[in-house]
Formats: C-alpha cells, structure tokens, sequence
C-alpha cells in the first residue's frame, strides 16, 4: 500500500498504478479534475463559486501550465492521476493514463476537494466506509439536485456519492464532515433515494454498488464528479477530467482541510 502522495504520483507517473485512489495514501488530500479551453474557464470558476458544495476549488492553473504548485511539490497534472476522460462535445471519447498528447497552450485545469479526504476523518472516529471495505470504486449518481448554471454552463444535476450509515452513525458523519467544506462537506441528503431522483441504489451512474444492510440508510454527499455531469449539459468542444474514483493526490493533509 502506498502511505504518501508522493508515491501514488509516481505510481501514476509511470503507469504502475491506474485503479481507482481511496484508500491510498489515507492523510493526503484527494482532488478531482477538471480541464478546459480558456474561453470556457471563467465560466467553469464562476460555476465552482455559484456551486461551492459540489465544486469547491482547491487550485486553478494559469492557462496552458500543466505544473501543480500549491496542493503538491513538483507535481504535473498530464500524468500524475492515474486515469483521465477526454470530451469531445460533451460526449466521452476515450480514457487514457497519460494527457500529455492532448495538453495545449490554452489549457486551464481546476482541482476540485473530494470526499476521499474525509473518509480518513470517518474512519478515525470508528465509522466504517463501505466500498474501502468491499474494496470497490465509492458508488456515485446524478440526481434531481440542480446547480445554477453560468455563462455557457446551464443549470445541471448534482452528482453525489454514497456511504451507507445507520442512524446514528449518519448523525456523527454529518457532524465529522461538516468540519470539512473545501472537501464537499455535510451530506446533501440522508434517506429516501428517490427524494433526489435516484431511482434505484444498486445501480449507480459511476463507480459500483456497495452493500446496504439491515438497518442502515443511504447518506449522500455531494460529488466533485458534477463537472462531468455540466460537460454532458454544456457540452463544450473539448475538456479534461478525471476517471470518476481514479482522483490526484496532494501533499497538503486532509487535516489542514478540517475547521474545528
């Protein structure tokens, strides 16, 4: 197992590892991906401010440098996820493990805190989380949630992802991770699926289904995967994101995330 940001990224880098991140280096922060022309940029940052639950930003790149500075050292966005989406007109293309080919000059990338940051704060507090025990991708679903749109981007469904609870349990996982806004926060919803358009939990829009047992209810929080959603919706000429799981590991700690 891989104990820091350090090694996952070279792991990426050279192509040993390109499976999904949670429960990878568990005291690093964990960023989602998005990448897109400069004429769409500003209009994706306003997106993120207008939408912070589901896009809080963690670092912008200057157009076309593709050098990570401020959540890592000597880090580079083309190589160091493990997997990325290429889009085309909001349709998917192709999945590849190196973006270096596809890199231009007018490039902007966006790192988006994801949930994986706070699964450590989770599981510290004696919490299970279900698809790192099953040893899955953390299931993941559009919903009937909106985020308002800007500029090109139009309203668009939420995506959110799910960690199955019992009462209890989901009361003090709102509490831990209500702590942690730069990394999507308290949950959006706790409950009936179909009271956020999910009609059926085992089937989830990205990443796997995980058990539900007796006695315990869906928790959802929201997922640093919408970009992906507002691409579908937008659909703009090209754009970059990450593999939905498959996330960019820092060097800053998911601790420096936490408001106590």
């Amino acid at each position: 197992m891989m104990k820091t940001a350090a090694e996952v990224r070279e792991a990426c880098r050279s192509g040993r590892w390109t499976g999904p991140t949670c429960g990878l280096a568990p005291d690093y922060v964990q960023a989602n991906l998005a990448v897109f022309p400069k004429d769409w940029a500003y209009d994706f940052l306003l997106f993120a401010q207008r939408n912070p639950k589901p896009v809080p930003v963690l670092e912008v790149g200057d157009a076309g440098d593709f050098r990570i500075s401020r959540i890592a050292a000597n880090a580079d966005v083309r190589t160091d996820l493990p997997k990325y989406r290429i889009w085309k007109n909001g349709i998917l293309e192709e999945e590849v493990t190196d973006i270096s080919r596809y890199w231009r000059d007018d490039l902007v990338y966006f790192l988006i805190g994801c949930s994986f940051s706070f699964e450590e704060a989770l599981v510290d507090e004696g919490l299970p989380v279900r698809h790192i025990e099953e040893n899955v991708n953390v299931p993941m679903y559009r919903t009937s949630l909106m985020c308002e749109g800007a500029g090109k981007i139009p309203d668009t469904p939420m995506v959110v992802s799910m960690r199955p609870y019992t009462p209890e349990q989901a009361v003090r996982a709102a509490k831990i991770t209500g702590q942690m806004p730069f990394v999507h926060g308290a949950p959006v919803h706790i409950g009936n699926p179909s009271e956020i358009g999910i009609t059926d939990i085992a089937k989830p829009d990205f990443g796997d289904a995980v058990t539900v047992n007796p006695g315990e209810i869906p928790v959802f929080w929201a997922c640093g995967v919408t970009p992906q959603s507002a691409v579908m919706e937008a659909k703009p000429p090209f754009m970059i994101s990450h593999a939905p799981g498959h996330m960019f590991v820092g060097d800053k700690r998911n601790d420096d995330f936490r408001i106590r």
